[in-house]
């Protein structure tokens, strides 16, 4: 089983289909699953006492394994059900549990609170009495463990389905990550995220988590074409293109050439900057790569640079004002392209080509089949959507990165990648993961020009 892939709860009770078709029982595979999760809170709970919350379906069965397995460590085991399992499996672990069971919460306190009320299976708010409780028990335990997915949190996009759901410091994946494990604002309440291996294999057209990549060094006969040369459209701003142009130096690119009509003071003496006329230097054969958007603005010039572009590049990322400035008719060469849209630029995309879709996942699917495009939509839950199906979601990142000028820099390292030979999904993946590596050793507070500096550490990290 791959590590990375993300199931939905339909393709998730698929997978498990198969092990009980390969002979697996449902209790067998329970055991499997509720004991590896069992060995994390034994570790956790170091002998200390622990509450266990049992719902009516086969999370709640795992809760009863996990008590038993607890119970027979030596720790101190109170399990709470306010219902009667429902399903075979369940009856067969509160049968093999054979102790106490009570029925509320009264009382209850301890060191390590066991959330298996509800898993991945729940798509509705939980009821006022069982969201009380489960408050109510998280609220009297010093450390709160969540089975699979927290109760009261959608699995299938992280949607938060209560108010006042308690935040847990661990929760523990079983089988394989679901999309509410990296989607906020679900993911918010996880804490440490763990994943218990139960033998499912790889789903065919399952998401994968974006992980580090592995970047290979240049060839030793490598020279600056060879490796890539990368041309940015500069524009009314050209701040926002430098800024692009200093990252994307960093992340393996062989040559950056800023396309602009007059040398900007600030530019740094490593950075070539071609002021021909922008169709003239775009008809340059050795340019591997575009990036136009950052920096660009949105009147009749930059549309016209944008068109240019369009009409001339062999490879394009499109950012910032780009996206806003894109429309449908644009579109008429098939050329590798990649979208970098925050969410206010998803929206006016989804306006311009017709789309209507519901979350933004939904939304930045639906935009890559409809335009072609592989579509990185940006944010502290990243999503890559390609246009084949190809879903990838980003794992966190600091919260740090929430300054102007960071997504200037994500466009830069992406357009680097793709000059470099990156297709434009593996390089959405490997420039989000290099995004995200340089912000964590840039420390809090970093300006985005610090954030650029920081990327080539990143990449060395991949080698």
């Amino acid at each position: 089983m791959s590590a990375a892939q993300i199931l939905t709860a339909d393709q998730m009770r698929a997978a498990e289909q198969a092990l009980f078709d390969a002979g697996t029982s449902i209790s067998e595979l329970m055991e499997v699953a509720a004991g590896g999760a069992a060995e994390w809170i034994r570790r956790i709970a170091a002998g200390r006492s622990v509450t266990v919350l049992c719902g009516p379906g086969n999370n709640g069965g795992d809760g009863y394994v996990i008590a038993r397995r607890l119970r027979e460590a030596g720790n101190a085991v109170t399990l709470i059900a306010p219902l009667a399992p429902a399903t075979d499996a369940a009856k067969e672990a509160k049968r093999r549990w054979d102790g106490p069971v009570g029925a509320s919460g009264k009382g209850a306190r301890g060191e390590v609170f066991v959330d298996c009320l509800f898993g991945s299976g729940l798509a509705r708010p939980l009821v006022a009495e069982h969201a009380l409780l489960l408050r109510d028990l998280a609220a009297r335990h010093r450390y709160k463990v969540a089975v699979d997915v927290p109760s009261g949190v959608a699995s299938d996009n992280g949607a938060v389905l209560n108010e006042r759901l308690p935040r847990f410091d661990l929760t523990l994946a079983l089988g394989a990550w679901k999309f509410a494990h990296w989607s906020l604002p679900g993911r918010a309440l996880m804490g440490q995220m763990r994943l218990v291996p139960i033998g499912v294999e790889d789903v065919a057209g399952a998401a994968q988590l974006v992980g580090r990549p592995k970047i290979v060094a240049p060839a030793t006969d490598s020279h600056k074409y060879r490796r890539g040369l990368l041309g940015i459209v500069g524009g009314a701003m050209p701040g926002a293109s430098l800024l692009a142009a200093v990252a994307a130096q960093r992340a393996g690119a062989g040559y950056v050439k800023l396309l602009a009509s007059e040398v900007d003071p600030r530019t740094p003496a490593d950075v070539v900057t071609d002021s021909s006329p922008l169709g003239e230097a775009l008809a340059d054969e050795r340019i591997a790569a575009v990036l136009v958007g950052p920096g660009l603005g949105r009147g009749a010039p930059a549309k016209a640079a944008l068109v240019e572009a369009l009409r001339h590049a062999r490879a394009l990322v499109l950012d910032a004002d780009a996206l806003v400035l894109l429309s449908p008719e644009m579109l008429g060469r098939v050329v590798p392209m990649l979208a970098t849209p925050h969410d206010g630029e998803l929206e006016a995309l989804c306006r311009a080509f017709g789309i209507i879709a519901e979350g933004r996942r939904a939304r930045a699917v639906a935009l890559a089949r409809v335009s072609g495009m592989v579509v990185l939509a940006k944010g502290p839950d990243s999503i890559i959507a390609a246009p084949d199906g190809r879903l990838a979601l980003g794992s966190p990142v600091p919260s740090w990165l929430s300054v102007a000028g960071t997504g200037d820099v994500l466009a830069g390292v992406a357009a680097s990648r793709m000059a470099t030979g990156a297709d434009p999904f593996t390089a959405a993946c490997e420039a989000l993961w290099l995004h995200g590596e340089a912000a964590r050793r840039s420390g809090p507070a970093f300006t985005p020009s610090q954030l650029a500096e920081r990327v080539s550490e990143a990449l060395a990290a991949c080698l």
